[in-house]
């Protein structure tokens, strides 16, 4: 098993979320993050007055899979977050040794 961990931007998440779904991923979870990159932070405007926020908000979604499946939904990720611009986000993919579903007590891919 595999659990991807993708960095997106906000504005992406609907479009992401959609293409999960036309791949049949319907269950990840999702943690609203701040990070700090090429960017630099974001220049925000505010009645008038300019602020510089030293962080950029970002979505991190998790996602467990068998291993088979684990080009696809990069492969998916990609397509539906890219935008072309800095801050488009990352993708990592790591090994998952255990899972266990705390309901029933199954393990491995019967778990997912």
């Amino acid at each position: 098993m595999k659990k991807i961990e993708a960095i997106i931007r906000l504005s992406r998440f609907e479009r992401v979320r959609d293409a999960l779904a036309a791949i049949d991923i319907r269950f990840f979870t999702m943690t609203e993050v701040k990070g700090f990159g090429l960017q630099k932070g974001e220049h925000l405007t505010y009645r008038g007055s300019s602020y510089d926020a030293d962080y950029i908000p970002r979505l991190q979604l998790e996602i467990v899979c068998p291993g088979e499946q684990v080009e696809e939904i990069v492969a998916t990720l990609i397509a539906a977050a890219r935008t072309g611009e800095v801050g488009d986000g990352k993708i990592l993919v790591v090994d998952v040794e255990q899972m266990t579903r705390i309901r029933t007590g199954e393990t491995g891919i019967e778990a997912l």
